[in-house]
């Protein structure tokens, strides 16, 4: 039976729609872009408050927009073809392979060995992995691919699985390490995510020019520390209930030893990993896409028979991370091209006008970051309102290369705002370590510290440097 805090609840959501679907349409905006708003603003207070699963909320979305005609079927849907979220499923299944191969629990021996003194060094361990590889890497999200078998290895590992409740906390501090790590590692080197050359271009047409080496200068400090005190942080946050572990070393090292040589399926899937790792890293300059380089690694896990159709029928989790993620995609995506998006932007950014420059400066970076409650893609916010809210910034007195850096570096590390908030993401929340009440909290909690990191110490570290 359904309590009567939960019916509140479930009113609330649609409340909001209904009130602002009928609430007169601004100037400026269409019918569809309004309801459309309505409707997207409705779903994702519902997952919020606690009212409906992420999955019913977006279905709920996706029929309402439909049926009321103001998205077409093709542009609701369309987001079941995009490469980006097709990465995310098949980075899911090849996680699986690593598992089921043994290979997973080899490398989480392997790590525990080196680092499973404590669940702050294993975290540690993903934090740091993940800033080197980083720049190599065009995408966050194919990187995303490469620390999730990995992580899911070390949370198994140790004894931790979603269904127990208090045995989940180390690896859903594992999976949040992890997944906010890509999101400041992005900050870091302008090649570690494909919205990076993005934002390049786009300030670029405001004559400001931004090299590599002028990048990793000017995000260093403020990254470089972000990171650092992320494990920490995250601990805090959301404590792993296992800290000191120091038998766990020379056990795992023990039971590496026993394991001997590797099996014929942890020898192809390694070989399949390192293939898809391999392209991943050369995708720009062999010209090719890194959803189509996944997809060849998986048809060749399936050749070899490391996986299987039935493997991949018991992945229940995965469709449901696969639909809800499309349709969310797919509306930011109709919100942004219907102009709802750049509206926005202009409208906040246009009360900024007479206000000194360092005020104008921190509000447009905290409503930036914020805003991308909205988007479930980085890009598509860097094109959507990048420019906006440079040109506004710029106009009123603030410097343009701070400007134009504390909006690049925001671009990455917003990401982590919601579960939903970059595809990469994706791959770590699908594991069922935390809940989307936890993600929600953990991920505002998270992108305010960064916040925070940026722009007290990013700010005058850009001025002193960025010539």
């Amino acid at each position: 039976m359904i309590s009567p805090g939960l019916v509140v609840k479930r009113t609330v959501p649609f409340a909001l729609a209904l009130g602002i679907w009928f609430w007169p349409i601004p100037s400026g905006l269409t019918a569809p872009a309004w309801h459309l708003f309505a409707v997207f603003l409705a779903a994702i207070v519902a997952v919020l408050i606690g009212a409906f699963p992420l999955l019913t909320s977006t279905m709920l979305a996706a029929a309402a927009v439909v049926l009321t005609g103001t998205v077409s079927t093709a542009k609701a849907f369309a987001g079941f073809a995009n490469p980006s979220v097709l990465l995310v499923v098949i980075a899911f299944l090849v996680a699986q392979a690593v598992v089921k191969s043994g290979l997973g629990r080899r490398i989480s021996l392997f790590m525990v060995g080196l680092f499973g003194r404590s669940s702050l060094g294993l975290a540690y361990s993903i934090v740091v992995t993940d800033a080197v590889i980083a720049p190599a890497f065009p995408s966050n999200t194919a990187r995303g691919g490469v620390l999730f078998p990995i992580v899911l290895s070390v949370a198994q590992g140790s004894g931790s699985r979603p269904e127990d409740p208090q045995g989940r906390r180390l690896g859903g501090y594992l999976m949040f390490c992890g997944m906010a790590s890509l999101a400041v590692s992005s900050a870091l080197w302008m090649t570690a995510t494909s919205a990076n050359p993005v934002g390049i271009q786009v300030v670029r047409e405001y004559g400001i020019e931004i090299s590599f080496g002028k990048w990793l200068i000017a995000s260093s400090v403020p990254a470089l520390l972000a990171i650092l005190m992320l494990p920490r942080l995250i601990a805090r946050l959301f404590p792993p209930n296992v800290k000191e572990t120091p038998d766990a070393p020379i056990a795992a090292r023990r039971a590496l030893a026993e394991l001997g040589p590797l099996s014929r399926d942890e020898w192809i899937t390694a070989v399949a990993f390192t293939f898809m790792v391999t392209g991943w890293v050369l995708a720009d300059v062999l010209k090719e896409n890194v959803t189509s380089i996944a997809f060849a690694g998986f048809g060749v896990l399936l050749l070899a028979g490391v996986l299987t159709a039935q493997d991949i029928a018991t992945q229940g989790d995965t469709l449901a991370t696969f639909l809800w993620l499309a349709v969310l995609f797919a509306l930011s995506g109709q919100l942004n091209e219907l102009g709802f998006m750049s509206y926005a932007g202009q409208r906040l950014a246009s009360h900024m006008a007479g206000l000194a420059w360092p005020v104008t400066y921190i509000a447009l970076v905290v409503i930036y970051v914020l805003i991308h409650y909205m988007f479930v893609s980085q890009t598509s916010q860097v094109l959507a309102l990048l420019g906006v809210f440079l040109d506004v910034g710029i106009t009123g007195g603030v410097p343009p290369l701070l400007m134009a850096f504390s909006l690049l570096f925001a671009s990455s590390y917003f990401s982590v705002i919601t579960p939903q908030g970059g595809s990469q993401n994706v791959i770590f929340v699908g594991s069922g370590y935390l809940t989307q009440r936890e993600l929600y909290r953990l991920g505002l909690l998270t992108t305010l510290f960064f916040l925070a990191v940026f722009m007290l110490l990013g700010t005058g570290w850009i001025l002193l440097v960025a010539r």
